[in-house]
């Protein structure tokens, strides 16, 4: 399976295919993972398939040429494997397994980071969707580090690689540690060297320094990010200038502004006018991190709910920062 040494992370409700769009035109990214896809016990809707991964219209790729691999989540071997069966006769070049999500629904319903209790059955999933698909498209995993604690890290990972998983994301921090810092990085090293598959390593990545140092302390090639890169759009291509011992700038705000626009007419055209308001919040309240003025803005918007009211403000200009 082709190594991409930056990956951007699958984010449910935060990195859907207007801000993957968006992202890898910007550049710097050479992978994508989908939102989960739910599967319960049938088979999935393509029109729902389509929703969530409107790339696969596109040769699963985004505008920029960048592969999207299509992740689902659920607990039902037969099922997940009848459905990654589906995805590959769609063209999808791999599928991968949600075995990360944090969240309480999504957990009470055995899915995500709850599996992560059952390394027998992360194997009999993981076989089951191996067997469903073509040699030639791989399976992948998304684990954390496990549900509470670390006892059963190792036993996690090694039933995922023993049941034909290609590639494992690990995002180095349990269930209960959810988003807070540290991610345990080293931790990473310990599962790279107790498997046999390529190990691709996530969690608290916002700088190119953090990139270095994650790469240093875990020895993975390849590494994912999420908030990072949702808050400083260019991080990738900022990577990839380090790489090349050459030095990029920060995007300025004023080259951001057509990003803006660009984004939130997308979420226009998908989303309900109720809804779209809150999907430009949700951007601003990451990009306020580096951007002063993202901050000034978030402010101005902030009780606005009329969606042509803030594409309107978007296109007439934004703050400038004192």
């Amino acid at each position: 399976m082709k190594q991409h040494r930056i990956i951007l992370a699958p984010m449910e409700g935060l990195v859907d295919a207007p801000l993957r769009d968006i992202l890898t035109r910007i550049g710097g990214i050479d992978r994508c993972v989908s939102e989960f896809i739910r599967v319960t016990e049938g088979p999935l809707n393509i029109g729902s398939i389509r929703r969530i991964v409107p790339e696969s219209l596109h040769g699963w790729c985004t505008a920029a040429g960048v592969p999207v691999h299509p992740q689902l989540l659920g607990s039902d071997p037969d099922w997940l494997g009848h459905n990654a069966a589906l995805l590959a006769d769609m063209g999808a070049p791999a599928v991968d397994l949600n075995f990360g999500c944090p969240a309480k629904t999504v957990n009470r319903h055995r899915g995500g980071a709850t599996l992560l209790k059952e390394p027998d059955t992360l194997y009999q999933i993981v076989a089951a969707v191996r067997a469903a698909l073509p040699a030639g498209v791989p399976v992948t995993a998304k684990m954390r580090l496990g549900y509470s604690d670390t006892s059963q890290t190792l036993e996690c990972a090694d039933a995922l690689a023993a049941a034909g998983a290609a590639e494992i994301a690990v995002h180095a921090r349990t269930k209960t540690d959810g988003y807070k810092p540290p991610a345990h990085w080293e931790w990473l090293a310990r599962v790279r060297t107790a498997v046999s598959v390529p190990v691709i390593a996530n969690g608290d990545v916002t700088s190119v320094a953090d990139y270095q140092r994650i790469r240093e302390v875990s020895g993975c090639e390849q590494v994912m990010i999420g908030r990072g890169l949702v808050a400083w759009p260019d991080l990738g291509q900022g990577i990839r200038a380090a790489d090349q011992a050459a030095v990029a700038a920060c995007m300025g705000w004023d080259e951001l502004q057509p990003w803006l626009i660009d984004f939130y007419r997308q979420v226009r055209q998908r989303t309900a006018d109720r809804h779209a308001p809150g999907r430009l919040k949700q951007w601003l309240g990451f990009l306020a991190r580096h951007y002063p003025e993202a901050q000034l803005l978030f402010d101005q918007v902030r009780r606005q709910t009329c969606a042509e009211y803030l594409e309107n403000l978007l296109a007439s200009g934004l703050p400038e920062a004192a």
